[in-house]
């Protein structure tokens, strides 16, 4: 746990070396890369946290106040106590928030590995636009349900991302989560709608950069990474095969697979 000021912040770490610091999206903890931290064994410092009102991180943002900032701010102060250039990775909203870290550039920020990132805003700027006003319609109807049914409206997200059925295969607890901690999500969409910036801006990223997305994985998603990888100028993308948006889960030894190799060929850079 990290103490800091009006903030507290879910953080674990275990094993030693280069400095991995893991950033879950929506709906879930630091607990969500288990399986992937241990398939990556101790050869690294596995640094994990949970983002603004999940596990015991304290929500700092208000319906006037939704600036992915906050997101920053807390990413940074994680990045600050360890005390050495990490390797971001993220996923999904927060592979959005890592890139916006890196962005702000106000952290040692030595590599990013981004899992199925979520910056919709793009689809607009690369004329992508009836993709964009796909996932604008998605999530619209999204907040309006959400007055109805929470159940139905967050196994409308879940499916649009994972593909029908994929909220009714989740085990009963996470369900339950999902559903209990919805007003956190909302706030998770207002704030990635805010966060809109020019296209030309990520050129400006200069950590090496892996974009992942699932083969599975919905088509706005999949755009997102192309249009992600031809943006950043240290980039690559990876297509993993069978994968969809909840690989972490599915295909844990894949992205941990992928994850060592572009961390170890940073390093190796760095020190050679």
């Amino acid at each position: 746990m990290v103490e800091c000021s009006d903030r507290r912040i879910d953080y674990r770490e275990r094993g030693s070396g280069p400095t991995i610091l893991f950033v879950p999206g929506s709906w879930s903890t630091g607990a969500l890369w288990r399986g992937v931290i241990a398939l990556l064994g101790d050869s690294f410092l596995a640094v994990t946290m949970s983002l603004l009102g999940y596990g015991d991180t304290i929500e700092r943002r208000t319906p006037d106040d939704i600036s992915i900032e906050r997101e920053i701010d807390i990413v940074e102060t994680v990045i600050q106590r360890t005390n050495s250039a990490v390797h971001l990775v993220g996923h999904s909203w927060g592979a959005t928030v890592c890139l916006a870290t890196a962005l702000r550039d106000q952290t040692k920020v030595a590599s990013m590995t981004l899992i199925e990132a979520t910056p919709f805003n793009l689809l607009r700027h690369s004329g992508d636009l009836a993709l964009y006003e796909q996932v604008r319609a998605v999530a619209d109807a999204y907040v309006r349900a959400c007055d109805d049914g929470k159940l139905l409206a967050a196994r409308s997200i879940i499916d649009f991302y994972g593909g029908d059925g994929s909220f009714d295969a989740l085990p009963a607890r996470t369900r339950d989560y999902i559903v209990a901690t919805m007003p956190t999500n909302l706030l998770d969409w207002s704030s990635a709608w805010r966060f809109d910036v020019p296209l030309a801006a990520y050129a400006n990223i200069t950590a090496s950069s892996l974009f992942v997305r699932g083969e599975r994985g919905h088509p706005v998603v999949r755009r997102v990474a192309q249009v992600l990888t031809n943006a950043v100028s240290r980039s690559s993308l990876v297509t993993v095969p069978g994968g969809s948006h909840f690989m972490i889960a599915t295909h844990a030894s894949d992205v941990a697979s992928l994850i060592r190799a572009h961390v170890a060929s940073v390093e190796t850079r760095c020190t050679g």
